[in-house]
């Protein structure tokens, strides 16, 4: 069961930053993921959380800076 949600966890990742358009929007992604991992201890509702706050942010950047 470990190794399934594992697999869909990661799978989702890696669908969230192909998505991603821009380069802020990734490492935005990528770094809010990553936050999210670290404050939570490795819980996967604070990763996908924060991959979404720092997707946003990513997004925000790119707007301001067009």
């Amino acid at each position: 069961m470990y190794r399934k949600t594992l697999a869909l966890s990661l799978s989702a990742a890696v669908l969230g930053i192909a998505a991603c358009a821009s380069p802020a929007e990734l490492v935005g992604t990528a770094g809010g993921a990553a936050v999210g991992s670290a404050v939570s201890g490795g819980g996967t509702m604070a990763t996908v959380a924060g991959g979404v706050v720092g997707y946003a942010a990513g997004r925000k950047y790119d707007e301001k800076h067009r």
